[in-house]
């Protein structure tokens, strides 16, 4: 328990922080489940695709992950989408 004011303070904040980037983080990865199996069912369209990178975009602005993570993310869906519409 913490003795200053401050601190507690503190310790309230980063319990806000951590409920909301964990929700974030549910979002993104619930979206990119959705946009794999679109990917993998063959039903991927421009929307479907459109969404994912939204997210994973909205995701890396707000900090839930990094900059060269989202871009390896979007790449392997856009190479996926590519090796599924190729068949």
């Amino acid at each position: 328990m913490a003795n200053i004011a401050s601190a507690e303070k503190q310790r309230r904040q980063a319990e806000k922080k951590k409920a909301r980037n964990r929700a974030g983080k549910s979002t993104l990865r619930t979206t990119l489940k959705k946009g794999r199996a679109a990917i993998q069912g063959g039903d991927a369209d421009k929307e479907t695709l459109s969404g994912s990178y939204s997210a994973i975009d909205k995701a890396a602005k707000r900090g839930l992950i990094k900059e060269n993570t989202a871009n390896r993310y979007k790449a392997r869906l856009a190479a996926a989408s590519k090796r599924s519409a190729a068949k």
